[in-house]
């Protein structure tokens, strides 16, 4: 398997967050400062926190870094955690969080406008934006019909040094985590094996994934559905090589979510709670429709232009809640050399 960077893939799990702890384990955040873990890409981001920061008032001290390098940070600080509210990239954090019993209960008004399947079914955290897996393809290698439908196809020869994926990202290793929910354990790691034995392709992150399928380097690149438009959106459509295909039922085709939590410190904390309320906001979640191209949760809100129904994609037999076991799949992973 062949790595690309600088990308550290050992940083994931405990050992990144106690790379972190030095910046990250103070006592609690300064009074008047809002302080929000966020396992996602500052670029994505950045731009709706300065928003909310102007329209609330309150000041938000961000400390961006990978989704499972801040859940395994959380987890180690436990209550003494300088953070009041935790923006994770996908549920299966969250829902290990919860399970520590490190998240406040998202108060009924919130949690109740996000719909069932989206959300957490405790309310310890809510659902804010939705994400698709896909394969991007090398159109100029491959038409779609080419594609496998499933998966399980690429540890088959044909794929060998073919795939590329970043194996140390958030939504990667919640589709390994799919994969054992609905395939069961012992398929998931064959899977998992067959793949490390096939010359993948090693990425830090997605955009790093797609430019390798952009640019003819390997044919098909395992990614969440708008890295794909958002580069679209800044060349044209008809200039990228890289196509999507997406796959409804298949446990590489899982629609995962955003989510934030309110931390257990940050209970009764008014600015955890408007900062909350503000991701499921109708002004927020248009914005991540025109800037960051995901489906939005909240109902009423119209989905990306092109992008196929949120509920065509959704496996009907996973719930969200079942991925809180990501830290088995950063096991098995990690037991195959892939992190």
């Amino acid at each position: 398997m062949r790595a690309h960077r600088g990308i550290a893939l050992a940083t994931t799990g405990l050992a990144a967050a106690l790379a972190l702890t030095g910046c990250a384990t103070d006592p609690a955040a300064e009074e008047g400062t809002l302080t929000v873990y966020i396992g996602r890409d500052e670029a994505l981001v950045g731009p709706l926190i300065e928003r909310f920061e102007e329209e609330s008032g309150i000041d938000v001290e961000a400390r961006y870094a990978a989704t499972p390098e801040l859940a395994a940070l959380l987890l180690e600080e436990g209550d003494r955690t300088p953070a009041q509210v935790f923006l994770s990239q996908d549920a299966g954090a969250l829902g290990a969080l919860a399970d520590a019993g490190l998240e406040a209960t998202i108060p009924a008004e919130l949690a109740d406008l996000i719909p069932d399947g989206f959300t957490s079914q405790d309310d310890s955290w809510i659902g804010v934006t939705g994400r698709a897996r896909v394969i991007a393809y090398d159109g100029e290698q491959l038409a779609e019909a080419d594609v496998p439908d499933t998966v399980d196809a690429l540890t088959g020869e044909e794929w060998k040094g073919e795939v590329a994926f970043a194996p140390g990202n958030a939504s990667f290793q919640a589709f390994v985590t799919a994969l054992r929910v609905l395939e069961g354990e012992d398929a998931a790691a064959e899977w998992v094996a067959g793949m490390a034995a096939n010359d993948p392709e090693l990425t830090e992150n997605n955009l790093a994934t797609l430019d390798l399928v952009n640019n003819g380097q390997v044919q098909l690149g395992l990614i969440n559905h708008y890295y794909w438009y958002r580069q679209a959106a800044e060349v044209g459509a008809d200039n990228m090589r890289a196509q999507l295909k997406f796959l409804p039922g298949d446990p590489g085709g899982i629609v995962n979510v955003t989510g934030a939590a309110i931390l257990k410190n940050a209970a009764d904390d008014p600015e955890a709670r408007a900062f909350v309320e503000f991701l499921v906001s109708e002004e927020a979640q248009r914005y991540f429709v025109e800037e960051t191209f995901e489906y939005p949760l909240l109902p009423g809100i119209d989905a990306p232009e092109g992008l196929p129904a949120l509920e065509s994609l959704v496996n009907p037999g996973l719930d969200l809640s079942d991925l809180e076991s990501v830290g088995e799949s950063q096991r098995l992973l990690a037991d195959n050399g892939l992190i």
